[in-house]
């Protein structure tokens, strides 16, 4: 099998939509009347959660109107989000197809499908014309592609001319070994971690000048350290990434986290615009 094939394998699960329904029933949500608020504690997976996406947000001179690119979009969150707060038109690309048809259910049961779509597909061939959107961004989604220089050609020819591109990606900032399993890995197999000077030098190649870069790591921490003091007292809660990541969950944040305190990889944000 294709890396690509076995990616969108890992993140699979099989009745994800009746898991997360059943899930938010548990935690006393009313399934007629969902907000983009009450998902947010398990559809945005990745370091930080929502707190992070509000912070990326801040970077990326948004108004309302703008029509944003997600590109590896999960089940939807960020997406959500950006047209909840931002009043943006949002489209999300995924390699699972399970994600996307879970992005669409709950992007309607929000009554935000006149504002977000989600399209299966490959972030290294994008389906879309030259130049469609004025913003792109891409949280944790790279840690999976090999191809950096490819994945940001193609953002990069799908962006207007001026327009800005955003990623939060857990990059390598130090020496040792990555411990898995992680949240986006359970081998080396499917992981791609990169240097900082990696990202910079393809996104440069492909026509970016980076105007923003900052480290992550002490607001990971901080969040992550909260998210495992919460588990620990009371077990994981009703809504949460297990039920995206299943058993391992803890086993993987406490990788992650180790890494971090470790100085082996860093969660950063970087803006880039197109030149």
């Amino acid at each position: 099998m294709s890396v690509e094939t076995n990616v969108a394998s890992y993140y699979s699960r099989g009745r994800l939509e009746e898991t997360i329904l059943q899930a938010l029933t548990r935690a006393g949500k009313d399934l007629e009347n969902l907000t983009p608020a009450d998902l947010a504690a398990l559809d945005e997976f990745h370091a930080g959660g929502r707190e992070a996406t509000v912070e990326l947000a801040a970077q990326m001179e948004l108004r309302p109107g703008l029509h944003l690119l997600d590109v590896g979009s999960g089940i939807g969150g960020p997406a959500r989000y950006f047209a909840a707060e931002h009043g943006c038109k949002v489209t999300g690309v995924d390699l699972t197809e399970e994600f996307v048809n879970v992005s669409r259910s709950l992007t309607h049961k929000t009554r935000l499908d006149q504002s977000v779509e989600f399209l299966h597909g490959s972030a290294l061939s994008l389906p879309f014309e030259q130049a469609m959107f004025d913003r792109a961004y891409t949280i944790h989604v790279a840690m999976n592609i090999a191809d950096k220089p490819g994945l940001f050609r193609e953002v990069r020819r799908v962006l207007k001319p001026g327009g800005l591109f955003a990623i939060f990606d857990l990059i390598r900032t130090g020496e040792g070994p990555i411990r898995y399993p992680v949240p986006w890995a359970l081998t080396e197999e499917t992981s791609f971690v990169a240097d900082v000077h990696d990202y910079r030098e393809a996104l440069k190649t492909a026509g970016f000048q980076v105007t923003h870069e900052r480290h992550r790591g002490a607001f990971a921490l901080e969040f992550m350290q909260r998210m495992m003091a919460r588990m620990a007292q009371g077990g994981p809660p009703a809504l949460g990434l297990h039920l995206l990541m299943g058993e391992p969950t803890k086993l993987m944040l406490g990788n992650v986290q180790a890494m971090i305190q470790d100085g082996v990889i860093e969660p950063v944000e970087l803006v880039a615009r197109t030149v």
